[in-house]
């Protein structure tokens, strides 16, 4: 029932921007704090940018001045635009949604990703 579906992803080379979607629906999406997680073959999931109901952003080390996560609430919709790509950012991009009420954790969905690759 839950479903997260994110669009986007593609070839692209390095210096080039990218902009990821994801779209969800039977959440409450506005109260939820989405994220953008990423991993390459071979290799653990990794945090990219988390954005709160607030409005209130995250960054990995790694991508902080070229990432930017966003939200439409309107829409259900969150974005992760992509500038100065790197071949190191080359991973399948996940959309996360994350709900808790005080320590209790309430709801954790993920999407199925959607293949980013940098390279010339």
């Amino acid at each position: 029932q839950v479903q997260l579906v994110e669009s986007g992803g593609g070839l692209v080379q390095p210096g080039g921007s990218l902009r990821l979607s994801c779209a969800a629906s039977g959440i409450s999406f506005s109260t939820y704090t989405m994220g953008w997680y990423r991993q390459a073959p071979g290799s653990q999931r990794e945090l990219v940018a988390t954005i709160t109901r607030g409005g209130d952003t995250t960054y990995a080390v790694s991508v902080r001045g070229r990432f930017t996560i966003s939200r439409d609430n309107a829409k259900n919709t969150v974005f992760l635009q992509m500038d100065s790509l790197k071949p190191e950012d080359t991973a399948a991009y996940y959309c996360n949604a994350a709900s808790r009420w005080a320590t209790v954790k309430l709801g954790d969905y993920w999407g199925q990703g959607t293949q980013v690759t940098v390279s010339s």
